[in-house]
């Protein structure tokens, strides 16, 4: 990817510090191969405790049945639905810092991309767990695929749950590949600063594919890099119009309508964004980082925060104009019971998290602040899930016959699930943290000045600077 390297002498550094690309190596490198601190046990410790609590609800779930969640008549759909498009909408953010800025050549991308790319496969499990045990008998989940050999039926491919199998596993897939493509070359940096012979060592040189770092190399990369990000791309738009499908399809009040696709999407981006800012606030603290991810990219990653929630504040207004203006009563009666219903809690809280929060980032000092980012981003996530939540719920209690007509409260088992998902993502973020890179090193060294072929010529030495010691970094043993 040699053609990152587009910024201008007139470009503010992207990286600061001035690093050679051995200091970006040692800086990243270095945590996956020290003993882990304290602060990363405690963390993974707390991610394990609630992934077994996890486990527990649906062994329990499993057991009994999903009678076990506050899933009432008319309330069929709730927190696992909720929770499902909450999780995908985070999954958003990854392929989209990876593959469209990389098409885009965004180079500020290559300081977040791997750990966005993580949080993508990430969220991702953590959404495909609800609809799976939401089917109720589990062990009939491959009637959602097309074999029809055994079945001898086929799957109704007119249902919109159905096509999030695809959409979803699509994406998953393409996601995974991509980040794994992405991660060969610093793979076999950690193989050759490994120990020969150990453990570590060996795996690594299975997960580096025989990477040698030659030019042929290098040239097959650039090309499934670039081909990956071209599939991603468009993945990035359908998956989450597919999710909003499961309800604009629908003849329900507050879901009937064409603008979900385009609002699921910015909302998607919004919350993306705002996890890959929860997570990378205090990573880059913890891990040193602070002259890759720099604040100047935690700004740019703000701008896009204050523009897609403006975008979804924008869609929660053109709701009730297109309510109104349709002069449909039940439309009407849907939204002003969202707002001023008996879930009034949760849609006003959804609209101060998703509105009014994000456009507190006008304010430079806000946006150049890592508190008030972290903050911030926070309120975001809940917002997020509150949307999720008011879309769902309100459309469902006031069903078409006032008999039906019943309130939703979610049950321990719920709400344990919900904080266990929560456990799952992050114990296999820590183990993330860990075991691989959380910077692209390769791709980070490819945006510094030193990687301009023309630079030595207008600066003395050789690519290393006189102080640097003597590289750590060992031959292959390809």
């Amino acid at each position: 990817m040699s053609n990152l390297a587009t910024h201008t002498s007139y470009d503010p550094p992207l990286v600061d510090g001035n690093p050679s690309f051995h200091d970006i190596t040692e800086w990243v490198s270095v945590h996956n191969e020290r003993k882990a601190k304290p602060y990363w046990w405690a963390g993974f410790s707390i991610a394990a405790m609630l992934t077994i609590m996890l486990v527990t609800c649906f062994l329990y779930l499993f057991w009994n049945g999903i009678g076990v969640w506050g899933n009432n008549n008319p309330v069929g759909w709730a927190w696992d639905i909720v929770n499902f498009v909450f999780w995908v909408g985070i999954g958003h953010a990854g392929t989209l810092i990876s593959a469209v800025l990389f098409l885009f050549r965004q180079e500020w991308r290559t300081a977040i991309n791997r750990s966005a790319e993580a949080m993508t496969i990430f969220a991702v499990i953590c959404a495909l767990i609800f609809p799976a045990f939401h089917i109720g008998r589990q062990w009939m989940a491959y009637y959602l695929f097309p074999i029809p050999g055994q079945m001898g039926m086929w799957p109704n491919f007119r249902s919109p749950l159905l096509w999030d199998v695809f959409a979803v596993g699509t994406y998953f897939t393409t996601s995974l590949i991509f980040w794994y493509t992405g991660l060969i070359p610093d793979i076999a940096t950690l193989r050759d600063r490994a120990k020969l012979g150990s453990l570590r060592q060996k795996t690594m040189a299975f997960l580096s594919l025989g990477w040698s770092g030659s030019m042929k190399n290098w040239l097959h990369y650039e090309k499934a890099y670039t081909i990956f990000a071209a599939l991603s791309t468009p993945l990035v738009l359908s998956v989450h119009s597919v999710v909003s499908f499961d309800f604009a399809v629908s003849q329900l009040p507050g879901w009937h309508t064409t603008i979900f696709p385009p609002y699921f999407v910015a909302g998607a981006i919004f919350s993306g964004f705002a996890m890959v800012a929860t997570l990378l606030v205090p990573l880059r603290k913890l891990y040193n980082l602070e002259n890759i991810i720099t604040i100047r990219h935690i700004e740019k990653m703000n701008i896009i925060i204050l523009v897609t929630g403006s975008m979804v504040g924008f869609a929660y207004m053109m709701e009730f104009f297109m309510a109104w203006y349709s002069g449909v009563q039940y439309e009407i009666y849907a939204f002003v019971n969202r707002a001023f219903g008996q879930y009034w809690w949760a849609y006003w809280t959804m609209f101060t998290c998703n509105v009014v929060t994000p456009q507190l980032f006008w304010f430079k000092k806000l946006r150049t602040s890592m508190t008030a980012t972290f903050v911030l981003s926070i309120f975001v996530n809940i917002g997020m899930w509150f949307e999720r939540f008011v879309i769902t719920v309100t459309s469902l209690h006031r069903d078409f016959l006032p008999s039906s007509w019943d309130y939703y409260s979610p049950t321990i088992i719920d709400i344990l699930t919900f904080i266990g998902s929560f456990g799952l993502f992050f114990f296999l973020f820590f183990i993330f943290m860990r075991h691989l890179p959380v910077i692209a090193v390769a791709e980070v060294k490819m945006i510094l000045p030193q990687s301009d072929p023309h630079f030595y010529e207008d600066h003395a030495g050789d690519g290393h600077h006189s102080h640097e010691p003597t590289p750590t970094v060992k031959p292959s043993h390809s």
